[in-house]
């Protein structure tokens, strides 16, 4: 399916997530591949959805589930059709990915270590997951209900703000 009639940048766009996979080397979630490449370029999140897909299904890049967490490989396949177009990526896009990726990653690894989300089970209910990982291992996972979407981000939020303090109490409480 395309949704851009500029074939050009289709393929920019899909080389510049190419490339960024080709940068980080190993296994990434979904959340910090989408959140890098964004940071990188100003990519729609829906163009990028579509791009990944399109990806995915000409086997250049693979995807799978490890620990209920989407992750994304480059393929053989995939290393080959980078090495074999990668001149029609412009320079100062490979540039400022170059510039960008170590600083952005790093903060996107620092941001994930601990993570919160909400996904609707319904209009009115929502199922909540609070994650710690460290070390690409998940050392905490909560997942509960909520009954209304604003209790799923009070939930979001405070976790996202308080894990430091919430996790050694809630380790206190099942240990005791």
């Amino acid at each position: 399916m395309e949704i851009n009639s500029d074939k050009y940048s289709l393929a920019e766009n899909k080389l510049l997530i190419l490339y960024t996979l080709s940068k980080v080397g190993k296994p990434i979630s979904h959340s910090k591949l989408q959140e890098l490449v964004i940071s990188i370029c100003d990519m729609n999140y829906f163009y990028f959805q579509q791009y990944l897909l399109d990806l995915i299904e000409d086997k250049y890049v693979y995807k799978f589930l490890h620990k209920d967490e989407v992750f994304y490989e480059l393929t053989d396949e995939g290393k080959e059709g980078l090495s074999l177009t990668i001149d029609l990526l412009p320079g100062i896009l490979k540039l400022e990915v170059d510039s960008k990726f170590k600083k952005n990653f790093d903060d996107i690894r620092d941001k994930s270590a601990i993570i919160a989300e909400y996904t609707p089970i319904s209009d009115k209910e929502f199922f909540v997951k609070c994650k710690i990982i460290e070390n690409d291992t998940t050392i905490f996972n909560l997942e509960t209900y909520a009954g209304s979407r604003e209790q799923a981000r009070q939930m979001v939020n405070n976790w996202n703000q308080k894990a430091a303090e919430i996790y050694p109490e809630i380790l206190n409480i099942i240990t005791k």
